[in-house]
């Protein structure tokens, strides 16, 4: 059975930092794109960054450009997402996904989803 799982949110107060991870059980991330995106209340779910699966080709939303990082360790089947200099319109549900495509921000281009974890950052 294919699977994401997401982990590494929570409660972080404005300033803060958190690391996200994306683990897959069932198959091998190496040849997918991965892709994170979040959704906040009443809002659409928006790409956030996503990377290929070599890792030369990494894409942000304009929102985090200088304080997110995606990264990914293809031996232990994982992919992060460091979040620093984090504010309260960051708050939201974080999701992976991961695709065939190409490294863009559109959910669309996205086979496989995880649960989410959440991410909430208030004072």
């Amino acid at each position: 059975q294919l699977q994401l799982v997401e982990s590494g949110g929570g409660l972080v107060q404005p300033g803060g930092s958190l690391r996200l991870s994306c683990a897959a059980s069932g198959f091998t991330l190496d040849y997918y794109v991965i892709g994170w995106f979040r959704q906040a209340p009443g809002k659409e779910r928006e790409g956030v960054a996503c990377i290929s699966s070599s890792g030369g080709s990494i894409n942000y939303a304009d929102s985090v450009k200088g304080r997110f990082t995606i990264s990914r360790d293809n031996p232990k089947n994982t992919v992060y997402l460091q979040m620093n200099s984090l504010k309260p319109e960051d708050t939201g549900i974080y999701y992976c996904a991961a695709g065939w495509g190409s490294c863009i921000l559109t959910r669309a281009e996205y086979d496989y989803w995880g649960q989410g974890t959440q991410v909430t950052v208030s004072s």
